[in-house]
C-alpha cells in the first residue's frame, strides 16, 4: 500500500524525522527536485562542501546517503557542514535503499534506522558533531596519500592539455569582446552569495564581462545581474536562464563529445563546443585569458589545496596548473570580501566609535547644547520658509 505524499517534515519525537523523500544519485540534480522538509536519499561518497551548502540552502530535514559520507580518503568538508546545520544524517545505507523506495514516499527516520510503515528497510550510521569530528581526524592521517594522487593527476593532465595550457590551442572562437576588459566569472560554489554582494561595487564601477559556469549563470540573475556567457556541462542551468541571451560555451569531453550540447539545442539556442579534459570552471578561465581579459575575479571557485580534495575529482588538477598559467591576473572573490570585512571591522569602525564619542560630548556639554539649540532653530527657519515657497 502506497502512503500519502506530504509536502513537509514533522518530528514526531526527539531523534525521529518523518517526511517525504526524494531520489537521486547526484545530488547536483536532485537539489533542484528538493523542497523545504524533504529527505534527500543520494549516492555520494564523501560529500563535499558545495553539496552540503546546496541541501541546507534547500531546507532538508534529513540526508539518507547510501554509501559513507566520509570515507577516510581525505577530510571532506560536506558532512560537517550538514550535522551544524541541524539536518540528520545517515549514511552507509546501502544499494537497497534506491530499490526499497521511490520517489515522494512518506519514511520515518528513528536513530540510525529508516521505516516505511512499521517495516524497517535500511539502517546505517547517523552521524552527529562528535562522529564527525572522529572521523574527519581519522581522515587526515591518509591525507599524504591523496596529495600523491593529486599531484599524479596534475601530471597526466599536463601531458594531456599542455597545447591548451602554455598555448591556448584549442580555445574556440567566442563573440563576446572581452579584450581589454574585467571578466568576473562565477561558479556555484564556495560563498558565492556573500561574495557577489561584496562585489557589487566592483561590478558597477567596472562594468566586467559577467561569465556564469554552469548554476553560476542562475547566481548572477539571482544577484541581479545579466550573464553575456554561460560556459559549462549545462547540467546545472535552468531553462530560462539558458535563454536570457547569453552566449552559450559548451564544455565537452576531449573527444569532442557534448552531452550538454543537445540540451541547448533542443531549447533552439545557439552554442560553442569547448573540448578540453579540464573541469567548467577552468575552461572558463582560460577562455577569459586566451581572449584578452586584463584582470579575471573569480567567485565561488576552488582556490586551495583542501577545496580541490574536497571536490573528490581527479579532474580538479587542471585546477592547480590553470592558475599557474593566469597568474597574477587572477583576483579571487574570497579575499576581497574577507578585505572588505576586516576594513568594516577596523578603520571603519574605529571611525564610526569616534564620531559617536564626539556626538556623546557635544550633548552634555554647556557650548554643545548651545549649539544644537542654534542648529534646531536654523532647521525650523528653513523649513518654515520652505512651506511658505510651495
Amino acid at each position: 500500500m502506497r502512503l500519502p505524499t506530504l509536502r513537509r517534515a514533522r518530528v514526531a519525537e526527539p531523534g525521529t524525522i518523518s517526511g517525504p523523500v526524494r531520489l537521486d544519485r547526484r545530488t547536483k540534480r536532485l537539489v533542484g527536485r528538493l523542497r523545504p522538509g524533504d529527505i534527500a536519499v543520494i549516492d555520494h561518497v564523501d560529500i563535499d562542501r558545495v553539496a552540503a551548502d546546496s541541501l541546507v540552502a534547500v531546507g532538508v530535514s534529513a540526508v539518507l546517503n547510501a554509501k559513507p559520507s566520509i570515507s577516510g580518503r581525505y577530510p571532506n568538508l560536506g558532512p560537517e557542514a550538514l550535522v551544524n546545520a541541524g539536518i540528520a544524517l545517515v549514511d552507509d545505507l546501502g544499494e537497497d535503499l534506491f530499490r526499497a523506495l521511490h520517489e515522494g514516499v512518506h519514511v520515518r527516520v528513528e536513530g540510525n534506522a529508516v521505516f516505511v510503515g512499521e517495516e524497517k528497510i535500511a539502517s546505517g550510521v547517523r552521524h552527529d558533531g562528535a562522529s564527525i569530528h572522529a572521523a574527519m581526524a581519522e581522515a587526515r592521517e591518509g591525507l599524504s596519500v591523496q596529495l600523491e594522487a593529486f599531484a599524479a593527476n596534475t601530471m597526466e593532465f599536463l601531458k594531456q592539455e599542455k597545447e591548451l595550457l602554455l598555448d591556448g590551442i584549442g580555445v574556440p572562437d567566442v563573440a563576446t569582446k572581452i579584450a581589454g576588459k574585467h571578466a568576473l566569472i562565477v561558479v556555484r560554489g564556495y560563498d558565492y552569495k556573500a561574495d557577489l554582494e561584496v562585489l557589487r561595487p566592483y561590478i558597477r564601477e567596472f562594468k566586467p564581462v559577467l561569465i556564469g559556469v554552469d548554476g553560476g549563470a542562475d547566481a548572477l540573475v539571482e544577484a541581479g545581474y545579466s550573464p553575456d556567457m554561460i560556459i559549462g556541462d549545462m547540467d546545472s542551468v535552468t531553462d530560462d536562464v539558458l535563454r536570457c541571451g547569453a552566449e552559450i560555451v559548451v564544455h565537452a569531453y576531449p573527444d569532442g563529445r557534448a552531452p550538454g550540447m543537445l540540451r541547448v539545442q533542443q531549447l533552439g539556442l545557439p552554442a560553442t563546443r569547448f573540448p578540453a579534459a579540464a573541469t567548467s570552471e577552468d575552461i572558463a578561465l582560460l577562455l577569459a585569458d586566451e581572449k584578452g581579459a586584463t584582470m579575471i575575479v573569480a567567485v565561488g571557485t576552488h582556490d586551495n589545496l583542501v577545496e580541490f580534495l574536497d571536490k573528490g575529482r581527479s579532474g580538479m588538477a587542471s585546477s592547480f596548473l590553470t592558475r599557474l598559467k593566469i597568474g597574477g591576473k587572477l583576483v579571487d572573490a574570497k579575499g576581497v570580501s574577507r578585505l572588505y570585512r576586516q576594513s568594516l571591522s577596523g578603520p571603519a569602525l574605529l571611525v564610526l566609535t569616534a564620531l559617536a564619542a564626539m556626538a556623546a560630548a557635544v550633548a552634555v556639554s554647556t557650548v554643545g547644547r548651545a549649539y544644537v539649540s542654534l542648529l534646531a532653530e536654523w532647521w525650523d527657519h528653513l523649513i518654515f520658509s520652505v512651506r511658505g515657497l510651495l
